[in-house]
């Protein structure tokens, strides 16, 4: 089987560059846009009607059933078995028992991930502040600086090659303190060292691998002073534009070697299958240029559907208004078999990453540090505007309550100057926000993807640090949103966090953070809306509803099979439950055992 797998901001990929869309989907010899897949199960011609101890549709109209009727990749009929029998007929009809004692549930939808930016990150020396089991083998956390650095050590004297680069992806200053080029001189002044931190935002370098990037004092003074000053270079430090517009496209062709690439690509196939999932996207990742890697996406062999959406936020630092529309539809043409872009959708970019804590805060910051804009206002009102008024769907990255207050606002100013219903603007991680913005939110008719994750991860360090307790523990208040009526999605982000569905779910479902706490029982969900939430709300924030995200007849044939119910197991165990396989379109596709 092909394998297959973007962060944040176009000029990543204009650095990994070398085909644009078009060209990859030449070079598949295959035709632009997506095609229903014609992949039957091994019962081809005939209805299988699957039977399970309980299937879960999410379906309002009928929420639980025990069987299933599939037909040329369709849903055909829900209902019992004795039921399907007479309406498809026994000499039409194949009994298919082998869940009869699984749970087969919608096929679980990852709407938030950047795969190309995870071939990189977790085909690195991982060093993080959790555990990542990964099909490669499992990497420990370390959470403090004695154990980053003792890991660190041993990576670099693990490796035979001295003049090979190390990198190494997990670094947090908030678990792990400063870091510095002196530091990494200090581990080894010969080896080219690349840290990229936890939040894929910043990066810090070494004396060796300054030089291998051939970076000096006089080439930053020929950049704008935007860029330099998100630079430190006497520390080795590069963080948003500094390492998306200055850093990256300089060392791409170290931490993207084409061997890496693939290696990451046929990593993430593996583990998106392993978690159940059967429809994916990344919002953001393209500007027009994507590694030729990329392509096997479209192969029919891929086990889940995956979907673009533009990157906005740098196709609008080239062109504004018509132009701006013709260079984002110029980019959706070149995906193919198992990809497509999703028409008339496009991402844009509010403030910084919560992971570095520079997200803009309404109150700032304890240590009296700020954050950072990815757009300025001008700009990324004149680029929502556009797209407004040429009725696209806009996700919007966001992670502080001032971020979201700027998000709001446009939104506000567009939908009274030019009304529009079902727009579906949508908050993209959602990490800080206020109750107002909450009620706000539902009265302007957007919607939220959140990442659960951040509270897990971040909610102690983050009451120490930064922020504070009363508003580390309130982050991405979801309790709020599904009280508020308002359709919310669950994503990882990847690598921001595990991109696992069930494992989002139960960090909605739990709040339970590092140290065993619960933070803000408040914000809770119940099971059924964060199953909703990698299911049917994920389809719909994806304009995809009327495809998958339910079993519901005339449907895609997109199941999850799984060992145990969501729903009767301890909510503590939801991220534990065992995953049979999937099925895609009907075809079935068990996990190695």
């Amino acid at each position: 089987m092909t394998r297959l797998f973007a962060h944040c901001l176009g000029s990543f990929f204009a650095a990994l560059a070398c085909m644009t869309c078009a060209q990859l989907a030449a070079a598949s010899g295959e035709p632009g846009g997506m095609k229903p897949a014609n992949q039957p199960s091994e019962h081809s011609g005939k209805t299988v009607i699957y039977v399970a101890k309980d299937i879960i549709t999410v379906d309002p109209k009928r929420p639980r059933v025990s069987a299933v009727a599939v037909n040329q990749g369709r849903i055909q009929a829900i209902g019992s078995k004795r039921q399907l029998l007479e309406l498809v007929g026994e000499d039409e009809a194949v009994i298919d028992d082998r869940f009869a004692d699984k749970v087969i549930v919608p096929g679980l939808i990852e709407q938030h991930i950047h795969p190309i930016l995870s071939a990189l990150t977790l085909t690195s020396s991982i060093i993080s502040i959790e555990e990542w089991q990964l099909p490669r083998g499992t990497f420990p956390a370390a959470r403090n600086r004695e154990d980053y650095f003792k890991r660190l050590r041993e990576v670099e004297a693990a490796m035979k090659d001295p003049a090979a680069p190390l990198i190494s992806w997990g670094f947090h200053h908030y678990f792990h303190d400063k870091l510095t080029r002196a530091d990494l001189d200090r581990v080894s002044a010969e080896r080219p060292i690349f840290i990229w931190h936890r939040s894929a935002h910043e990066f810090v370098l070494n004396s060796p691998a300054l030089q291998v990037a051939d970076i000096s004092e006089e080439m930053l003074q020929q950049t704008s002073q935007e860029i330099r000053e998100q630079i430190n270079l006497d520390e080795g430090h590069f963080w948003e534009r500094g390492a998306f517009d200055f850093l990256l496209p300089r060392i791409m062709s170290v931490i993207g070697s084409p061997s890496r690439m693939t290696a990451g690509i046929e990593l993430m196939a593996d583990y998106l299958h392993a978690a159940g999932v059967t429809t994916s996207a990344e919002p953001g990742g393209i500007a027009g240029y994507y590694p030729p890697q990329i392509a096997v996406l479209g192969d029919t062999d891929t086990p889940f559907r995956f979907y673009f959406i533009p990157d906005g936020r740098s196709l609008s630092l080239k062109h504004a208004g018509a132009d701006l529309l013709a260079a984002t539809e110029q980019v959706m043409t070149g995906a193919h078999g198992h990809t497509a872009f999703l028409p008339k959708q496009v991402k844009l970019f509010a403030d910084g990453a919560i992971f570095s804590q520079l997200m803009q805060m309404t109150d700032g910051y304890l240590d009296g540090h700020h954050g950072e804009w990815l757009m300025q206002e001008n700009d990324f009102a004149s680029a929502f505007r556009t797209y407004w008024e040429a009725g696209y769907q806009i996700h919007v990255h966001q992670n502080g309550d001032a971020g979201l207050q700027r998000v709001l606002d446009v939104l506000e100013d567009n939908q009274k100057r030019h009304p529009r219903k079902d727009h579906r603007t949508t908050i993209v991680h959602f990490g800080f926000s206020t109750i107002a913005q909450v009620k706000r939110i539902a009265r302007l008719g957007a919607i939220v993807s959140a990442n659960p994750y951040y509270t897990v991860a971040l909610a102690d360090q983050y009451s120490a640090f930064g922020v504070g307790p009363e508003r580390a523990n309130s982050m991405v208040r979801l309790g709020d949103v599904a009280r508020a009526d308002i359709s919310f999605s669950l994503h990882s982000d990847m690598p921001m966090a595990p991109a696992r569905p069930l494992f989002l779910m139960w960090a909605a479902v739990n709040r339970t953070t590092f140290s065993g706490s619960i933070a803000d029982p408040e914000q809770q969900v119940s099971i059924e809306d964060a199953l909703k939430a990698v299911t049917l709300d994920a389809a719909y924030s994806l304009q995809l509803e009327d495809e998958i995200g339910s079993i519901s007849p005339g449907k895609r044939a997109n199941f999850t099979i799984l060992d145990n119910n969501p729903f009767t197991v301890n909510p503590a165990a939801i991220k534990d439950i065992g995953i049979w396989g999937t099925i895609l379109e009907g075809r079935l596709q068990p996990l190695p055992r």
